[in-house]
């Protein structure tokens, strides 16, 4: 079965990404048709991008870049999970991404992302420009969701409404459809 990779995006102590992440997991799995893997960065021991050049797969030379690859090359479709900073989207998710090349290209992606009245589409925008740059096809459709601290539970799980349920299930049969379209294109190891 295919392997959908959800990778959140935001590294700080206090986020709201990992329950953001689990929600959207868990509808990835009601959708079927996908391996679910949730991908946390604050997880991953990733450093700042320092590959001295962006070589092929086969001529990294860190080990942490060499794990990331493999990782990344294991999944089918990506999911950002992503706050907004400042207008944008987190310098870890940047980082993570900037490290590999190769192992993102044609592949699917979906946007979630979160923060106040904006609903953090302005970090979704400027993920988007990154992942095409990188050859991802990003799903037309996204999650966005609006005043993220009204929708987290005290036991700190996301409280989800029905907007929010019909955009993920609209994002998941996109992202679906897409796998199947570009799957030919993709580069084989």
């Amino acid at each position: 079965m295919p392997v959908l990779q959800i990778v959140v995006g935001s590294t700080r102590p206090g986020r709201v990404g990992a329950p953001v992440a689990a929600w959207i997991a868990e509808r990835a799995r009601e959708h079927g048709g996908f391996d679910v893997e949730v991908l946390d960065l604050a997880e991953i021991d990733l450093p700042m991008f320092d590959e001295p050049i962006h070589p092929v797969r086969a001529q990294y030379t860190n080990e942490h870049t060499k794990r990331w690859s493999a990782t990344v090359a294991r999944g089918d479709a990506h999911v950002f999970v992503t706050p907004e900073y400042n207008g944008s989207y987190p310098g870890s998710l940047k980082n993570a991404i900037d490290f590999l090349n190769h192992e993102w290209r044609y592949k699917p992606a979906g946007i979630v992302s979160y923060g106040g009245v904006s609903a953090g589409t302005r970090a979704a925008v400027a993920l988007r420009s990154v992942l095409t740059t990188l050859r991802m096809v990003p799903a037309v459709d996204a999650v966005h969701i609006p005043f993220i601290g009204e929708k987290i539970a005290d036991d700190g799980t996301l409280v989800a409404n029905d907007v929010m349920v019909a955009a993920a299930k609209t994002m998941f049969d996109e992202i679906a459809r897409l796998r199947t379209a570009i799957e030919p294109l993709r580069p084989r190891a």
